[in-house]
C-alpha cells in the first residue's frame, strides 16, 4: 500500500515513538529505552485501560467517547481517523484525532465530511470511506489534518438492502479495490426467517451480494453493474477484511448464519445453535466460492455441511464438498467485524505476520453465556498460512464475566489498524474508546 502522499499531506503528530529504528524483536531483545519526552507511562494507563493482554503488552486510552465508530485508520504520522456509522446531526461523519503535546491522549480532534458508515481505508494519498451503498474518497491539502474539499464518488449504486449492508473495504499492491458487500438475509429463504421454509435454490442474493467485488482503487464514478468484477462469491458478510502483503491474497472473516435451532428444531437443540455454525476465516482467490448460503462449516466435525435450508441434517456434505474451506475457524456468533495483519516487528517474533481480528460480541449464544468481544489472534508465516491454533490477545472489554445481551458490554471491540510505531489501535463501537496497545517487554 502507498502512503507516501498522505505521509506528505498530513502534519507530524506528537505521539511518542515507542522504537528506534533498525532495533527488531526478531532475536528476543526487550524493547529499548524511551527517548525525549516519551515514557513508557505516557502511552499506558495503569490498569491498561481495562484491558487483559500477555505478558510484557500494556495499553492506554487515547480516547474516549468519540462516538458510535466502526473502523480506523492511524496514517504514518499517528493521526488517528475513525468513521462513524451514523452521520451526526451537525455533520462529520468521519473524526480525525491527533496529540499535540506528547502526553500520549489525543486531545484535538475534527469532524468532516458528509459520510458515514463502517469501511475506512487510506490509499495513495487518499481517505476512503464507505456508506451502505457507495464507496467515496477524500483528498488532502498541504498540511490540514481534514480534507480540502468534498468527496469524491469512487462506486456508487450498490444494491440498498436491510441486513448487512455496511461496507468494508480493502486495497491490493495493484491499485485494485476490494468491496464486502453482505448477503441480505440469514440464509436466502423463501420466507425470511421463518421456520421450515425453503431456501431459494438458485440463491439470487448470489447475483450482486454475498462476496466480494473489485474495482479500479484510482478511477472515479464507477458502479457495481458496470465497473465490478465479482471476485468472489457465498460469503455472507465479510466485515474483517484485510490484504496480506506476503500473501499477496485478500483474507475476510465471515459472519456465519443464525437461528438453526429457531429455524430447523428437528436438527438442532438451543445448545448446538450456541456454537455453530463457525465464523470462518477465508484466502480469497479470483471465482472461490465459499458456500453460503448452501453450506456452513461445523468447526466440530471440522467440514462443510448442507444447511437445513437445502436438505442437510447437520451431517450431510452435499454439494459442499466443491466450496472452500476456511484456512481458520471461530466459535459461532462471535461477530468479527475488523482483520489486519502486523507486517512490522516491534511486536515478539511470534506475532509476525499474522492477523488480528476483532470480534464485535454475539448476541444469539443462549443458553450459554454471549462471547467474543475480544481480540483474538491466528500466527501465520510470511506466506499467509496459519502455524498454530487462534488465541485471545486482547480481552476485557464486556466488563463483566456474563453478559445476557449485547447491550450489557462495556465496550464492544470494532476496528482495529497498526500505527507506523508498531502500535495496535482498538475501537470500540459503543462509547468510542480508542486504545493503544504496545509491546514494552518483558518484566
Amino acid at each position: 500500500m502507498n502512503t507516501r502522499r498522505l505521509t506528505k499531506l498530513l502534519l507530524p503528530a506528537a505521539l511518542p515513538l515507542l522504537v528506534i529504528a533498525g532495533w527488531s524483536l526478531s532475536e528476543g531483545n526487550d524493547p529499548p529505552p524511551l527517548s525525549g519526552a516519551a515514557t513508557m507511562a505516557s502511552v499506558c494507563d495503569e490498569d491498561n485501560g481495562g484491558l487483559v493482554l500477555p505478558e510484557g503488552f500494556c495499553a492506554g486510552v487515547v480516547a474516549d467517547n468519540v462516538g458510535r465508530i466502526r473502523h480506523i485508520v492511524v496514517d504514518a504520522d499517528e493521526d488517528i481517523y475513525v468513521i462513524h456509522r451514523q452521520l451526526p446531526d451537525d455533520g462529520g461523519g468521519i473524526t480525525a484525532l491527533r496529540d499535540t503535546d506528547q502526553d500520549g491522549k489525543a486531545d484535538s480532534m475534527h469532524s468532516f465530511g458528509n459520510v458515514a458508515g463502517t469501511g475506512l481505508e487510506r490509499y495513495d494519498g487518499y481517505l476512503y470511506a464507505t456508506t451502505d451503498t457507495s464507496v467515496h474518497r477524500f483528498a488532502f491539502e498541504g498540511d490540514a489534518l481534514a480534507p480540502s474539499g468534498d468527496p469524491e464518488l469512487v462506486v456508487g449504486d450498490f444494491v440498498a438492502q436491510g441486513q448487512h449492508a455496511s461496507k468494508a473495504i480493502a486495497f491490493d499492491d495493484d491499485g485494485r479495490l476490494y468491496v464486502n458487500v453482505g448477503a441480505p438475509s440469514n440464509a436466502c429463504q423463501e420466507s425470511m426467517r421463518t421456520p421450515g421454509s425453503p431456501g431459494e435454490d438458485p440463491c439470487s442474493q448470489l447475483e450482486r451480494q454475498s462476496g466480494v467485488w473489485q474495482f479500479d482503487a484510482m478511477a472515479t464514478a464507477q458502479t457495481q453493474e458496470a465497473d465490478g468484477h465479482h471476485f468472489s462469491t457465498g460469503i455472507r458478510n465479510g466485515l474483517a477484511m484485510a490484504w496480506h502483503p506476503g500473501a499477496g491474497d485478500i483474507y475476510v472473516v465471515q459472519h456465519g448464519r443464525d437461528q438453526l435451532n429457531t429455524l430447523w428444531p428437528d436438527h438442532y437443540t438451543d445448545e448446538q445453535n450456541a456454537e455453530l455454525p463457525a465464523e470462518e476465516m477465508f484466502r480469497l482467490y479470483d471465482g472461490s466460492d465459499f458456500g453460503w448460503p448452501y453450506c456452513y462449516y461445523d468447526h466440530q466435525q471440522g467440514a462443510k455441511v448442507l444447511s437445513p435450508e437445502y436438505g442437510g441434517d447437520g451431517m450431510d456434505v452435499g454439494r459442499c464438498a466443491e466450496t472452500g474451506d476456511p484456512v481458520a475457524a471461530f466459535p459461532g456468533h462471535y461477530a468479527p467485524n475488523d482483520l489486519v495483519f502486523n507486517t512490522q516487528d516491534h511486536f515478539p517474533a511470534q506475532y509476525g505476520n499474522g492477523a488480528f481480528i476483532a470480534f464485535h460480541g454475539s448476541w444469539n449464544r443462549a443458553p450459554l453465556p454471549q462471547q467474543g468481544y475480544m481480540v483474538a489472534f491466528v500466527p501465520m508465516d510470511a506466506s499467509g498460512e496459519p502455524t498454530g491454533d487462534w488465541e485471545p490477545f486482547a480481552d476485557g472489554f464486556k466488563g463483566a464475566e456474563t453478559l445476557a445481551s449485547p447491550g450489557d458490554a462495556a465496550y464492544r471491540p470494532m476496528g482495529l489498524a497498526f500505527g507506523p510505531h508498531g502500535s495496535l489501535y482498538v475501537a470500540d463501537s459503543m462509547k468510542g474508546r480508542i486504545w493503544r496497545i504496545v509491546y514494552k517487554g518483558m518484566e
